[in-house]
């Protein structure tokens, strides 16, 4: 059931830290892995790790908010793989701009930032999913699985946009869930992840002291309030995506699934 040999499997953001690893887990099980990232180094340089462990993986530069830069991306992926079974909506991420701080007040927060925050995690999770998507309505199969976040179960502060961004992710999640089975077949699955506290490039600078590597008190805070003590490793996600785009999970669409050691079970009492 959890077989997913030949799979053909495109990943946004996958030149980052959690989908890298990712694409990295589903290569070494034997699934075509075609990368695409903002960032064209980063992508190429994560499929050729894969090629070098002996995965079969291509990199590809793709911006998941324009939409003809993304069906490049697509041509490009099927053309190396053949077709596509599954698009895993991992590109996102935060802005210092858009985060409240001692220097920058909710008031003050430019407009662009909290734009460009909402737009790269929720419309960066709609374009991909219309172009590869459409594709699937008309191949009659395949399996969307997006990211969204704990933030989208539990706003935390300083984060207005990155939260409301990501509840706007899981919603879309459900909506297409339907929207896929009612329409056209109920053999395209949607779902979502919502990880927890995983120590990342773009959130490294609110959960640790730049100088010392010292948790700051918002990183001590999360980890007194995760009752598996630590922050998530990036190979913590492998298996759940494992799960939910193989066979496995074939009667299950329209879910957000937490992988955020206890986090969200946890009162704080």
């Amino acid at each position: 059931m959890f077989d997913v040999k030949d799979k053909a499997v495109i990943v946004t953001g996958g030149g980052g830290v959690l989908c890298g690893a990712v694409a990295k887990d589903l290569a070494s099980r034997g699934a075509k892995v075609c990368i695409v990232d903002y960032h064209e180094e980063s992508a190429k340089r994560k499929a050729e790790e894969i090629n070098e462990a002996g995965g079969q993986a291509w990199g590809v530069k793709g911006n998941v908010l324009e939409t003809e830069a993304m069906k490049a991306a697509f041509d490009f992926a099927v053309e190396k793989m053949g077709c596509v079974d599954v698009l895993i909506n991992g590109a996102g991420g935060n802005r210092k701009e858009a985060t409240t701080s001692e220097q920058m007040s909710f008031f003050d927060i430019p407009a662009d930032a909290i734009r460009s925050v909402f737009d790269l995690n929720f419309l960066g999770t709609v374009i991909p999913s219309q172009i590869i998507g459409k594709y699937m309505c008309e191949n009659s199969g395949g399996v969307i699985l997006n990211v969204s976040s704990m933030n989208a179960f539990r706003p935390l502060t300083k984060i207005a946009a990155y939260s409301a961004a990501k509840a706007a992710v899981s919603n879309f999640t459900q909506w297409l869930a339907v929207h896929m089975c009612q329409n056209y077949s109920d053999n395209i699955r949607v779902n979502a992840l919502a990880p927890g506290f995983f120590l990342t490039e773009q959130n490294r600078f609110l959960l640790t002291e730049e100088k010392t590597g010292d948790l700051t008190p918002r990183g001590k805070t999360i980890i007194d309030h995760t009752p598996m003590d630590r922050f998530g490793d990036a190979e913590d996600l492998c298996g759940t995506v494992l799960w939910l785009v193989s066979d496995a999970s074939k009667f299950v669409t329209g879910i957000v699934v937490p992988v955020d050691g206890g986090f969200s079970a946890f009162s704080g009492v």
